[in-house]
């Protein structure tokens, strides 16, 4: 065939690509298909023990028996009998198994200022206790501290903390595989870079791989979704700190009060907590860092464990339908609702999911004709299930004919072939 365009053309335009490319390739590589928990535990630091996920898990289900078990909870907040029957099981066995996925040891707004000394003695004693669960089995799958902010009034205490719970980490057994960190009230690039300064820094101390130490960053605040400049600077993050930045949690309480939400209407369903966690969505997608959800204040307990339990389980959904996978529990009463909730969901769109992933990967024609980024979301949605135990990896074999490594190279392609 005779084509007009030269190699000289090409050439040109591969040279005005390049930038580009490169800023695809560093800048946006995709998730690395890992697991992502479900939700994040918060617990004051001087409440931390290694037996904590199997107390809450034991209150968890000593509140739902109370109810009448975990089915009858499961239809107290609106789902289908037929629903509840089957995510019943899975539920009970994640509180006795697995209640908690994420832990996170709070030495910001859950802990407060308790002085240098008593803070120093709970930094060192939270990271030898965070080894000794792991050593037994207690520790979740994830664990870590949220330390106080980089503004000035807390940046020396917060950088101490992180100091003194990695360093003690690493000379009583070094780091746990699924180690997070957590940086609150960030307000600006600048607090990020420096808080990538700051664990860079100790990887050199300690001889660990550079990027090792990683951390999530709080939105809740209004300057980092727009700027005094107008712009986005959650958008410039992922640049600022290239590789170190492993989640964006969205803050409901500290983000509405900011913006003058009364205290009544303070919710991660708000227009204004929407419109934040829909430009968060969009400046990190393609990046590989995950997002999460905030929490609800109406807790399970007394007269109001009904109300709180439906209230939870539909935030729960919510965030879910939203494309936030993870959110925050801060009570063990909240565990049955925050399974409940995301068992159905993956249970419900089980079936139509795996027919249309058969059908697309057998190229047989169906009623909805997917698109190989919808055949991505399909595979990721399984995967989902899968890791948070709402689906089997034999149903899914069955129904789909994939095991766990083919669902992360179809979720997660460009990881997979890079």
């Amino acid at each position: 065939m005779r084509t007009a365009l030269t190699a000289a053309d090409l050439a040109v335009i591969d040279a005005r690509l390049t930038p580009t490319d490169e800023l695809l390739a560093r800048a946006y590589p995709g998730d690395d298909g890992s697991r992502q928990p479900v939700h994040t535990v918060y617990v004051a630091a001087d409440r931390y023990t290694p037996e904590l996920p199997t107390v809450w898990g034991r209150a968890a289900l000593t509140a739902v028996d109370a109810a009448g078990g975990v089915e009858a909870v499961a239809v107290s907040v609106s789902l289908d009998q037929e629903v509840a029957a089957a995510v019943a099981p899975g539920v009970r066995s994640k509180l006795e198994r697995e209640p908690i996925e994420d832990l996170r040891i709070d030495f910001e707004d859950g802990y407060g200022d308790r002085g240098d000394d008593v803070e120093d003695a709970d930094a060192e004693r939270a990271a030898k206790r965070v080894v000794a669960a792991a050593g037994a089995g207690f520790a979740p799958p994830f664990i870590g501290i949220r330390i106080k902010s980089l503004e000035v009034a807390t940046r020396a205490r917060g950088i101490r903390t992180l100091d003194l719970f990695v360093t003690t980490l690493m000379e009583h057994g070094g780091l746990p595989d699924g180690l997070a960190l957590t940086l609150p009230k960030v307000s600006t690039v600048a607090q990020v870079e420096a808080m990538a300064d700051a664990v860079a820094a100790l990887e050199r101390a300690h001889g660990l791989t550079d990027g090792r130490l990683r951390f999530e960053v709080q939105v809740e605040t209004p300057q980092v979704v727009l700027g005094a400049d107008g712009t986005a600077p959650v958008a410039r993050l992922p640049l600022a700190a290239p590789g170190r930045i492993s989640g964006l949690h969205y803050g409901t309480y500290d983000y509405s009060a900011a913006i003058g939400i009364a205290a009544r209407y303070q919710s991660l369903e708000h227009p204004a907590a929407d419109l934040a966690k829909g430009i968060m969505q969009v400046a990190v997608a393609g990046t590989g860092i995950r997002l999460s959800d905030g929490s609800t204040n109406l807790l399970p307990v007394g007269e109001r464990t009904a109300e709180a339990w439906r209230l939870h389980a539909r935030l729960v959904r919510r965030s879910l339908e939203r494309g936030f996978p993870q959110g925050w529990d801060l009570h063990a009463h909240q565990l049955p609702t925050r399974f409940i909730a995301t068992y159905a969901f993956y249970r419900e769109g089980w079936p139509e999911a795996s027919a249309r992933l058969r059908d697309a990967l057998d190229r047989t024609p169906g009623a909805v004709l997917d698109e190989p980024a919808t055949i991505r979301a399909l595979a990721g949605f399984v995967l989902r299930g899968v890791r948070c135990g709402a689906l089997s990896t034999g149903e899914v074999a069955e129904g789909t004919g994939l095991d766990e490594p083919t669902l992360v190279a179809l979720a997660h392609p460009r990881r997979a072939t890079s």
